[in-house]
């Protein structure tokens, strides 16, 4: 088993979910008393929220590589960049290593393709919805790709960081995303990708009648199955 790098921490209630899904993966495939090898490098998530505000990408691409190199010298095999919105960051950090990064987008997009959708609806930070990082890296996948109002956009990015960051998990924010999901689903949308690591600590396929794709999961299982794939 090759052993899985994560750089976490933004949030670590998200990055609890990979420590958790990479490890019962682990036991599903392989029985008995087995788990994932992993290495973690947690960050401190107030001091990259506060560059993110202050667009200060380079200063937060810079600490994500240094996270990359501290794994790669730990051992890890191949890096997992544990949040959707870092990935605005994500070449920065992948050229800073000689091991591979699974690049969320990018399994996210495989799992829609899989099921055959094109046009998506995305739920995930101010950042991750309304810049083209992510979203243009769905779209090079052959993917349309719907985002929320302004209004609904605002509602979900509050969420995220005023709640689901810090461990809250409310009924009335399930309500409100329901309704944004619906109003996705209404323009079109397809399915619903939860772009947004923390949104699966809210929202699961029961609050939408068109498929979801929870985009912690999905990189889990992809990191497994490399982990567990032959040299």
């Amino acid at each position: 088993m090759k052993t899985i790098g994560l750089i976490g921490g933004m949030s670590w209630e998200s990055t609890a979910e990979y420590y958790r899904l990479l490890n019962e993966l682990a036991r599903e495939r392989l029985g008995g008393l087995h788990s994932a090898k992993c290495v973690l490098y947690s960050v401190d998530f107030a001091e990259i929220e506060r560059l993110q505000v202050e667009g200060r990408w380079d200063e937060v691409g810079d600490v994500l590589a240094e996270a990359a190199r501290a794994l790669e010298a730990a051992g890890a095999d191949l890096l997992l960049i544990c949040t959707n919105t870092m990935h605005k960051v994500a070449d920065r950090v992948s050229s800073a290593v000689g091991v591979p990064l699974l690049h969320l987008a990018d399994t996210t997009a495989e799992a829609v393709r899989g099921k055959g959708l094109r046009r998506i609806g995305l739920l995930g930070t101010a950042f991750t919805m309304e810049q083209d990082f992510y979203r243009g890296r769905l779209a090079g996948h052959g993917l349309d790709v719907l985002v929320p109002e302004a209004a609904g956009r605002e509602t979900v990015h509050r969420v995220i960081y005023e709640e689901l960051c810090v461990g809250l998990v409310k009924e009335e924010s399930r309500d409100a995303f329901v309704a944004v999901i619906d109003d996705l689903i209404a323009a079109g949308a397809e399915g619903i990708v939860l772009g947004c690591t923390e949104i699966e600590l809210l929202i699961g396929p029961q609050d939408s009648p068109v498929p979801v794709f929870p985009t912690t999961r999905l990189h889990a299982e992809a990191a497994l199955a490399h982990a567990l794939s032959a040299p």
